[in-house]
């Protein structure tokens, strides 16, 4: 069914086609389909050989597709005229992408409503590939969920809803990730609702930007690197705990023990007066293993030396020497 103008109002009469590839976008799926929406096609990342057999990986994102019956197509690029031909063939009215990869225009701007997609931000703010990890890096308490169109740059289309979610001070990305995909999920269907009724207001973000004084510095979230993750015992135990919490559990933040490279994945902070140098470290062999910083410590709670599976401290002083 389609009003005056036609304008689509109908759930099934609009043909959404979804991009995504890992768990987190399974959610925002999952919720269009269970909300009944015309998901006609889902875009995901080819299957990648893994492990020793090198068997191949589907994403979570296909599985769930193969499981509901959609059409699935696995482009290895995205400009490939085989592939934008498929794409067309959808007659899709609507794109929507979460957690995927980025678009050239040619895919963006091909249906008539556009693409919108989620980001776990409060967009201007943490536009980048890892906008959960670093709100957590930045001892932010306070982060969201974004809807927004898709434009040339990246991270920087016109917004359509918001969602403002608190970061407990515990709380590390992992367990922030699950709870933001719920979330996204959520605010993503309330937006595919709004343009159905016509009842969005598109933001400029350049426009929110001038319009608050304390959103004119933006912070970024770019791609995690490995030297991100090192850490700088002579940085403040705040900054060290935050780091760990915001690289739980991937990629981990990590220090070097005896020469070996140690994953820490859990851990409690201490303000007390460091009895040791930062970077030091002591251990009663049993319980606990303390490394110091420049104005308190670290307890390592849960670790993965090289070579071996995360464990508990505990299991892992029995067996270490």
């Amino acid at each position: 069914m389609e009003s005056h103008g036609g304008r689509i109002r109908d759930k099934k009469a609009l043909r959404i086609i979804f991009m995504g590839t890992p768990e987190f976008a399974v959610a925002s799926l999952d919720a269009l389909i269970k909300n009944g929406y015309n998901v006609v096609a889902v875009i995901t990342a080819p299957d990648k050989p893994s492990g020793r057999g090198m068997k191949l990986n589907e994403s979570a994102v296909k599985k769930y597709a193969v499981e509901h019956g959609l059409s699935v197509l696995q482009p290895e690029k995205l400009r490939n005229p085989e592939f934008l031909s498929a794409l067309k063939s959808f007659h899709a009215n609507l794109q929507i992408v979460v957690a995927f990869r980025m678009l050239p225009e040619v895919v963006w701007n091909m249906p008539p409503m556009g693409t919108i997609n989620v980001h776990g931000s409060l967009l201007p703010q943490y536009r980048g590939a890892a906008p959960i990890n670093w709100a957590i890096i930045n001892g932010e308490k306070e982060t969201g969920v974004t809807t927004f169109k898709l434009q040339h740059d990246i991270d920087t289309g016109d917004i359509l809803l918001q969602g403002r979610i608190p970061i407990g001070d515990d709380e590390t990305a992992g367990q922030l990730h699950d709870r933001m995909k719920d979330i996204g999920a959520a605010l993503l269907v309330k937006t595919v609702d709004g343009l159905l009724r016509d009842t969005l207001e598109e933001r400029s973000q350049s426009g929110l930007m001038h319009s608050d004084a304390d959103k004119t510095v933006l912070k970024h979230a770019p791609k995690i690197f490995t030297e991100t993750c090192r850490i700088d015992w002579n940085q403040p135990v705040d900054r060290i705990y935050d780091l760990i919490r915001g690289l739980s559990p991937y990629p981990a933040a990590f220090t070097m023990l005896d020469g070996k490279t140690v994953k820490i994945f859990g851990c409690k902070k201490s303000h007390q007066q460091p009895t040791q140098p930062a970077g030091s470290h002591t251990t009663d062999s049993k319980t606990f293993l303390r490394f110091f910083a420049g104005d308190g410590y670290i307890d390592i709670t849960d670790l993965q030396i090289e070579g071996k599976k995360r464990i508990p401290v505990a299991d892992f002083l029995r067996g270490y020497r």
